[in-house]
């Protein structure tokens, strides 16, 4: 569940194929109650969608919409993407087609 603090507005619009996620936090107690420090701990797979661009262009100029919308869970390529941190909040920008799968409620 995100705070209030990391609600607000993000100011950050990913153009064409790109989409804008934040990472979902990792548990930081495993299931014996050992706590992983941060250096432990790998990246998650798993983010929420923040932003959408515009969609890719096909050969004819049609645009081609992006399958997920704002607030959809889903999970990416674990490497891929471009990290960017705005105001002390991580991000990563990636393309639409290293959206793997949308994570169903």
């Amino acid at each position: 569940m995100m705070t209030k603090e990391k609600q607000e507005t993000v100011k950050l619009q990913p153009l064409g194929n790109r989409v804008l996620v934040r990472r979902l936090e990792q548990e930081e107690k495993l299931k014996g109650g050992i706590i992983l420090p941060d250096s432990a701990k790998k990246k998650q797979e798993q983010a929420q969608v923040v932003a959408i661009g515009t969609g890719k262009k096909d050969k004819n100029g049609a645009i081609t919409p992006i399958p997920v919308n704002v607030g959809d869970v889903i999970l990416m390529e674990k490497y891929s993407g471009q990290e960017v941190t705005l105001n002390d909040q991580e991000f990563v920008i990636l393309r639409a087609d290293d959206l793997i799968a949308v994570v169903e409620k």
